[in-house]
C-alpha cells in the first residue's frame, strides 16, 4: 500500500511539473526575462499551495476514522480491491483511496409496524380472506465471518433494502394457510417456528444471521373480536361446566374410598395394638430374665472397681512420699555443692588477690613513680594541670598526706603490705 502511495505522489508532481514546463516556455517565447521570474518564483509557490491543501484536507477530513463502540469496520481500497477488518481502535482512512462500511455486531431488533395492525397500511390475510394484524420481533444480525464478503454484496440500508422484504415474504405466505382461529389461538407456537425456520434459510444466502422470532398479540377486526369473543366464552363455558361435573363425580368417588380407606385403617391400627400389647409383654418377660443377672454382674463390677480404686490411692499416696523424700535429698546435696562451691570461691579469690598485691608491692618498690603516675591517672578527670615543687624530686602528693616527708610518703605509697 505503501508503495502505491508513493507511485501516486509521484505521477502527482511529474503532472504539475509537466503543466508548469509548457506555461514556461510558452511564457518564454513571449517574453524571456518575464519567464525566467515566472521560472524561478513557480516552484516556491506550488510547493506552499499544495502544503496548504494538503494541510486543509487533514483539518477538514482526517485521515484516522475511529470505529464505534459495538460495530465493526470494513475498509476497501479503491485501486486493489483489498479489504480489511477493524473492529476496536482507529485506523487510516485516506479520502478518494480507500471506502469504509459499518456492520453492527450486537443485535438488532426489526419490528413490522406496517402488518401490526389489521386496519393498517399492509394487513394479513387469513386463509378466509380476513384481514388481521400480527404484532411479531425479529432479531437479526450480521454474520461476523462474512463481512469482508458482505462489504461488497449488501446494500446501505440492510433492515429496509433485505430485512422487511423477506418478512413480509415469509409472513405473508405462512398467514394465508391458516385460520383465525389457529392464528389467534391454536397453533400460535407452530406459526412462530415455522416463520422462524424458513425466515432464517432466506436470510442466511445473504449473510444475515436470525437470532429468533417473537409473536406478539393478534389484531383483529372488532365484529370479528366480538363474536370470537363470544364464541370463546361460550366455550369457556361449556369447558367450565364440563370440569364441574367431572370433579364433582370424582369428589363422591373420593369420599366412598376415603371411608373404606378410613374403616380399614382403623381395623388395622386395633389389630397392630393388640399384637403390639403381646409382643411388649413377652419382650419384658424376656428382658428380666437377662436383667437381673446383669445387674448381679453390675454390682460385683462396682465392688471390684472400689477395691481397685482404694489400691491404686494407696499406691499413688506411696509414691508421692518416695518422690518427696528424693525431691529433699537431692535438694539438701545440691545446697551442699553450692556451699563448696562458695567457699572453694572465696579461697581462690582470696589467693588471687594477696598474690596480686604481693605483685604489685614488688612492683612498686622497683619503681616508686608508679604511685606519682597512679595518682595522676586517677585525678586526670578532675585536675588538668599538678605542679610539683621544683627540685624536690621527692612525691608530688606528699601535700595531700597530711604533713608527710617527701621521703616517707615513697616508701610508705610503695609498700602497703606494711601498714
Amino acid at each position: 500500500m505503501l508503495q502505491r502511495l508513493k507511485t501516486l505522489a509521484a505521477s502527482l508532481r511529474n503532472a504539475f511539473r509537466r503543466g508548469a514546463s509548457r506555461s514556461i516556455d510558452a511564457t518564454i517565447t513571449a517574453a524571456p526575462s518575464a519567464a525566467r521570474s515566472l521560472r524561478r518564483a513557480l516552484p516556491p509557490l506550488l510547493i506552499v499551495t499544495a502544503v496548504t491543501a494538503a494541510g486543509y484536507a487533514l483539518v477538514t477530513r482526517p485521515p484516522v476514522q475511529p470505529v464505534p463502540h459495538g460495530q465493526a469496520a470494513v475498509r476497501t481500497n479503491q485501486f486493489s480491491g483489498g479489504t480489511a477488518e477493524f473492529r476496536t481502535g482507529s485506523f487510516i482512512r485516506i479520502p478518494g483511496l480507500h471506502e469504509v462500511r459499518l456492520f453492527p455486531l450486537r443485535d438488532q431488533s426489526y419490528r413490522p409496524t406496517a402488518i401490526a395492525k389489521a386496519d393498517g397500511p399492509s394487513p394479513l390475510q387469513s386463509v378466509e380472506g380476513l384481514s388481521l394484524g400480527l404484532d411479531m420481533t425479529v432479531r437479526w444480525t450480521v454474520d461476523a465471518t462474512r463481512l469482508a464478503e458482505l462489504s461488497r454484496k449488501l446494500p446501505d440500508d440492510i433492515e429496509a433494502d433485505v430485512i422487511t422484504p423477506a418478512v413480509q415474504a415469509v409472513v405473508y405466505k405462512q398467514i394465508a394457510m391458516r385460520t383465525v382461529r389457529e392464528i389467534f389461538s391454536s397453533q400460535r407456537a407452530e406459526i412462530a417456528t415455522a416463520l422462524e425456520a424458513e425466515l432464517r434459510a432466506r436470510l442466511a444466502a445473504d449473510g444475515i444471521l436470525l437470532k429468533g422470532v417473537q409473536i406478539g398479540s393478534v389484531d383483529l377486526p372488532p365484529d370479528y373480536r366480538q363474536g370470537m369473543d363470544r364464541l370463546l366464552a361460550d366455550s369457556l363455558a361449556s369447558e367450565r361446566m364440563r370440569y364441574t361435573l367431572e370433579i364433582s363425580e370424582k369428589r363422591v368417588k373420593e369420599t366412598e374410598f376415603q371411608a373404606a380407606a378410613d374403616k380399614l385403617r382403623r381395623e388395622t391400627a386395633a389389630e397392630a395394638a393388640g399384637r403390639e400389647q403381646i409382643i411388649a409383654a413377652k419382650a419384658q418377660e424376656e428382658a428380666m430374665k437377662h436383667v437381673l443377672p446383669f445387674k448381679q454382674k453390675l454390682i460385683e463390677q462396682r465392688a471390684l472397681e472400689a477395691q481397685a480404686d482404694s489400691a491404686a490411692r494407696v499406691q499413688q499416696a506411696e509414691g508421692q512420699a518416695k518422690a518427696r523424700r528424693i525431691e529433699i535429698a537431692a535438694e539438701s546435696e545440691a545446697r551442699q555443692k553450692l556451699a563448696d562451691a562458695e567457699a572453694y570461691r572465696i579461697t581462690q579469690t582470696g589467693k588471687a588477690n594477696a598474690g596480686q598485691m604481693a605483685t604489685e608491692g614488688a612492683l612498686l618498690t622497683k619503681h616508686p613513680l608508679l604511685v606519682q603516675k597512679a595518682m595522676a591517672d586517677k585525678l586526670s578527670d578532675k585536675v588538668q594541670v599538678i605542679i610539683a615543687p621544683p627540685g624536690s624530686g621527692g612525691f608530688i602528693g606528699s601535700a595531700l598526706l597530711a604533713g608527710v616527708s617527701p621521703d616517707k610518703a615513697a616508701p610508705a605509697a610503695a609498700n602497703p603490705e606494711q601498714e
